[in-house]
């Protein structure tokens, strides 16, 4: 029996998924090489039928299945939560189980044939499902832990480019996954702790040196300084020291400064010698900040969560375990406070990027990454201001 998929986001705004809550889908977002929503298809080997969110509605990007309110689903399928990345593929439900649970919380719900799915609960039998809880956006670093040296090791295919001439490699040299990348004479591959996978189109500039495990999607540039153990999705431009960091894709980060535990979101601009602090001077752990609620991640190392469309000025210092909201530029003599709030202009300045300067930006960044600037992307953008402005 074929099951429809269904991703459901948060049914309450969790703060912990600040920046990202409402600006896109969880399952949307990369937990490792791979995003939330693509462990889940791999699981149950089927595509999305279409994902439930109250907040993300007419989110619109190439590839992702339509995204509409929260609604019942009528069986046979899958309601799985966009919060939880599931490991390897997913066994069928034995007759009779309605829940798969993960440490004792629900994380997805079986709708037999004739059933109705109504919303989350707790009814019914259950089976037991690996993988990753997140509990918010600083999980994404944990999933980078967990998955990405299963991920890039799967990535060995035996049609590749041969190792890049004039490349040092330290290790075994079929841990060089290069699909089609441009590499020039000199670069360094550190394969001891893990492979270096490069899609389609990346070009790697002499200078660089890439410790693995480490994902390099399409068409990203990498140009120079020390990369290691990150993710860069498709389209990210990166220079500098980088260290178990996800880049969501379509960033741009040029120049020098060092970017630790990180999550850094699409089209973020960071300026010259914008470095992150991964490590409290104490050592203890990281706590988070949003909008006056403080969240425990417990993790000792985490730097700074930056959300969609962010810029920062030259030199601007992010402190250990700040979190960026979506549209905000940074710049100015003042701190940059642990909490920046959606399209904050300036680093405490009460000031706020109106919505007309906000696509006026958006227009202008998007084509530098051939994407097009589409009337729908135009309405989503104007909507998720209006949504996230209070924020």
């Amino acid at each position: 029996m074929t099951l429809s998929l269904y991703l459901l986001d948060p049914v309450t705004p969790d703060p912990a998924w600040a920046p990202f809550l409402g600006v896109r889908p969880i399952c949307e977002l990369l937990a490792g090489a791979c995003r939330i929503r693509e462990r889940w298809e791999a699981g149950f080997d089927t595509d999305t039928t279409a994902i439930l969110s109250d907040c993300s509605g007419g989110f619109e990007e190439s590839a992702a299945p339509p995204v509409g309110a929260m609604r019942a689903v009528e069986g046979p399928a899958v309601v799985a939560a966009g919060w939880f990345a599931p490991r390897g593929a997913i066994a069928a439900p034995a007759e009779g189980v309605r829940r798969l649970v993960h440490q004792g919380e629900t994380v997805a719900w079986v709708v037999a044939s004739g059933e109705r799915w109504d919303g989350p609960h707790r009814d019914g039998a259950e089976a037991t499902i690996d993988g990753v809880r997140l509990r918010g956006a600083f999980d994404l670093i944990t999933a980078v832990e967990t998955f990405l040296p299963s991920d890039c090791a799967g990535m060995q295919p035996g049609a590749r480019d041969p190792v890049p001439h004039a490349s040092v490699v330290l290790g075994d040299p079929s841990g060089v996954v290069s699909l089609g990348a441009l590499v020039e004479p000199g670069v360094v591959f550190d394969v001891r702790q893990g492979p270096v996978v490069l899609e389609q189109g990346v070009e790697v500039r002499h200078g660089t040196r890439l410790e693995g495990p480490l994902f390099a999607g399409a068409h990203s540039r990498l140009l120079g300084g020390f990369l290691r153990t990150s993710v860069f999705g498709p389209r990210t431009v990166v220079r500098g020291e980088v260290s178990s960091s996800l880049f969501l894709g379509y960033a741009n980060k040029a120049h020098d400064g060092y970017i630790g535990h990180s999550v850094i979101g699409h089209w973020v601009n960071l300026g010259a010698g914008t470095t992150t602090s991964n490590l409290k001077n104490t050592y203890g752990p990281v706590t988070i900040e949003v909008s006056g609620k403080r969240i425990d991640t417990g993790r000792q190392f985490l730097g700074s969560i930056i959300g969609d469309h962010v810029k920062t000025a030259i030199g601007t210092m992010l402190g250990t375990g700040t979190m960026v909201s979506l549209g905000a530029h940074l710049f100015g003599a003042a701190p940059v406070p642990k909490y920046v709030p959606p399209f904050a202009w300036g680093n405490q300045s009460a000031e706020r990027l109106d919505e007309e300067g906000f696509l006026r930006i958006a227009e202008r960044v998007l084509p530098r990454r051939e994407v097009e600037f589409t009337p729908a992307r135009r309405a989503y953008l104007s909507a998720t201001y209006r949504r996230r402005v209070g924020g």
